[in-house]
């Protein structure tokens, strides 16, 4: 229709969005004789109000304005703040607004020293879990001055890309007080840990313990005990080879609060990575993950029968020193020996390397190459999909 200037006279807000500049111009104009707040979307000079990015976590908002200059630069801000503050902070405002009047009590001096100490220790925590109850008790335990009790973050860091990490292990690395880490962490996700952390390497090698794993568990135990925000951070996943349920195990005994971030496991990854699909629909209906890693005696316990099939893929980790052996134990229970197989080294690192050969000749293509890094073996027909699917 033909625009008439009476049209925003009762009008309480306009909006003009068009695709004729010259008339958005001209609703403006009109809005603006009657006082009527107007936006002309894209064209900021005759708009008397601009509309921001905004993150909404009621009863918190955050908005992002380029005053109209840059509104696809705001949107991308909105992007990564949405990113990064949990959907929960609302329930963290609302659980801080309905315990006002309790902490009113005390005298203005230690209120907001009150509600620093709260959200920096493990309530916010809690209440992001859905756990309000034990929110309220470690706020009680500030309002009565008892001694603040710490909490542990298990996370996974995933095969090694940063990029692989979630939302809430960045989150649980950029306030941790104290982090313990392995040696498959990779230093690229260290750097994303909080600048003034302490930082305690507990890795392990093939053979070689830094750290035996009941120190590390009560190490664990100390530091939250001493109040602090313990990361135990892991490669892989913390419960995937990872010993991760003997930590919170030792944990849940020490009623020490704890929380787990899962990770993308090497197996996942690295093959993702390598171009090499753990299941395919004409190739392998299953895929079973063991463990490379011999026994004190050197030898390998695996169920040989179960993994010497057709129609599956294995995911061998730790594999690299046994890999003569795994080879030959598969091929001794029924597997041919040219059937595909590949080793995946640094798997997701820019550093990556993957043999692709069959049983047979893996072990001896992986000696000649000097494998020295951490290390996947993958054992099934999807190995042939790599020439056509590797994108890295």
């Amino acid at each position: 229709k033909t625009f008439d200037p009476k049209q925003v006279q009762s009008c309480r807000l306009v909006i003009a969005a068009t695709d004729d500049r010259d008339l958005n111009r001209q609703v403006a104009a009109a809005a603006d004789a009657d006082n009527v707040p107007v936006n002309c979307v894209d064209d900021p000079a005759p708009s008397s109000f601009i509309t921001p990015s905004l993150v909404e976590r009621a009863p918190l908002w955050v908005a992002i304005s380029s005053g109209g200059a840059a509104p696809v630069l705001a949107r991308r801000l909105r992007e990564r703040i949405e990113a990064l503050l949990p959907a929960g902070y609302g329930r963290l405002a609302a659980f801080m607004e309905r315990h006002r009047p309790r902490v009113k009590a005390l005298a203005v001096e230690q209120r907001r020293a009150l509600w620093e100490q709260f959200l920096d220790g493990p309530g916010p925590e809690r209440l992001l879990v859905g756990d309000e109850a034990a929110a309220a008790i470690a706020l009680e335990s500030l309002i009565q001055g008892e001694p603040a009790c710490g909490e542990v973050y298990l996370v996974g860091a995933g095969p090694g890309d940063p990029d692989l990490l979630t939302f809430r292990a960045l989150r649980l690395m950029q306030q941790a007080d104290v982090v313990l880490f392995d040696r498959l962490v990779s230093p690229a996700i260290m750097e994303l840990v909080r600048r003034d952390a302490e930082r305690v390497f507990v890795g392990k090698k093939r053979n070689q313990h830094t750290v035996p794993q009941d120190e590390i568990n009560e190490e664990l135990v100390r530091l939250a005990q001493q109040g602090k925000r313990v990361l135990r951070l892991k490669g892989g996943d913390p419960f995937v080879f990872g010993r991760g349920g003997e930590e919170i195990e030792r944990l849940a005994q020490a009623g020490i609060p704890f929380q787990v971030v899962p990770g993308i496991t090497a197996a996942s990854g690295c093959s993702a990575y390598a171009g090499i699909p753990l299941t395919h629909r004409d190739y392998a209906q299953a895929c079973i993950f063991v463990t490379g890693h011999p026994r004190a005696d050197g030898q390998l316990t695996l169920p040989w029968e179960a993994l010497a099939k057709p129609g599956q893929t294995i995911a061998i980790y730790m594999g690299l020193g046994s890999l003569p052996s795994l080879s030959a134990k598969l091929i001794e229970h029924g597997l041919p020996p040219d059937w595909p197989a590949a080793l995946i080294e640094e798997g997701t690192h820019v550093a990556q390397r993957v043999i692709a050969s069959t049983l047979a000749a893996l072990p001896g293509e992986v000696a000649a190459a000097n494998v020295k890094g951490a290390s996947l073996v993958i054992v099934g027909e999807v190995v042939r999909l790599r020439e056509r699917l590797a994108w890295r």
